[in-house]
């Protein structure tokens, strides 16, 4: 395997003022650290690019948007500061995207887990297909959802977001995320790239700085969150250490 794929793929495309970023990993689509960053300093970038107004957000394959974060890299946690270091990746990227200036399209034409939830529940419209299911499955190995859960139940609400939590081993059905809100449309897998690059042609026809005070206000009252996160980073980062965490994530990986 060589080192790209083991550190997963970035890639960015343009179509007039549509970017497109695709990320991938072998693992499902996992994120180790270092694609975290990557996809971080890849949205800061286009935040800052006058001559885009759309991001779509997607990632490889057909069957699996995102499983979350990195297994391997998990087990190799050994303190505190490790745990909240790797934990923190998330947080720089959901920041990254509540702050990025352009909106964000989310398309997932697979099943999502954990931190692909964040993820999917970070971007400003999502399209997703029939069979996008979607779980929370922290609690099944000793941390929880914290860093990610202010993005989930914003979108979700408390409640179902601790629906989602407390059935750690169970799917929520691409229809129960469009009914909650997590999903904007969904759509038949033959049929979503044509309805995401339609919905991206549209509006990228408007106003770029209407577009712009509009994902302000799309995220207002979220500023804390630039502290928050990482609170919650800090949180998982010591769950992690538990022998309880380090079993089971052997078991999961097994």
């Amino acid at each position: 395997m060589s080192l790209e794929n083991q550190n997963g793929s970035l890639q960015t495309s343009f179509t007039g003022t549509v970017a497109t970023v695709e990320f991938g990993h072998p693992a499902s689509n996992s994120f180790p650290r270092n694609l975290l960053n990557r996809l971080t300093a890849e949205i800061n970038l286009l935040s800052r690019n006058e001559t885009i107004s759309v991001i779509i957000l997607q990632s490889q394959g057909a069957k699996v948007f995102c499983s979350g974060a990195s297994f391997d890299e998990l087990l190799e946690v050994e303190n505190e500061e490790q745990g909240t270091e790797f934990f923190s990746g998330f947080a720089h990227l959901l920041n990254a995207m509540r702050n990025c200036s352009k909106i964000i399209i989310g398309r997932v034409q697979g099943k999502a887990v954990g931190g692909g939830v964040g993820i999917i529940a970070a971007c400003d419209y999502v399209f997703a297909t029939t069979e996008s299911a979607v779980k929370l499955s922290e609690l099944a190995i000793g941390i929880g959802p914290f860093v990610i859960e202010p993005a989930v139940s914003r979108k979700i609400g408390k409640m179902a977001m601790t629906e989602m939590t407390l059935a750690a081993h169970g799917w929520k059905s691409a229809e129960w995320a469009l009914e909650h809100g997590l999903y904007s449309e969904i759509h038949p897998a033959t049929e979503l790239e044509a309805a995401v690059e339609n919905f991206a042609k549209k509006l990228s026809a408007y106003n770029p700085d209407a577009l712009c005070e509009m994902k302000k206000i799309i995220w207002e009252n979220t500023e804390h969150w630039e502290s928050l996160l990482f609170e919650r980073a800090a949180i998982t980062g010591k769950l992690i250490l538990s022998d309880f965490s380090k079993t089971a994530l052997l078991q999961f990986k097994k």
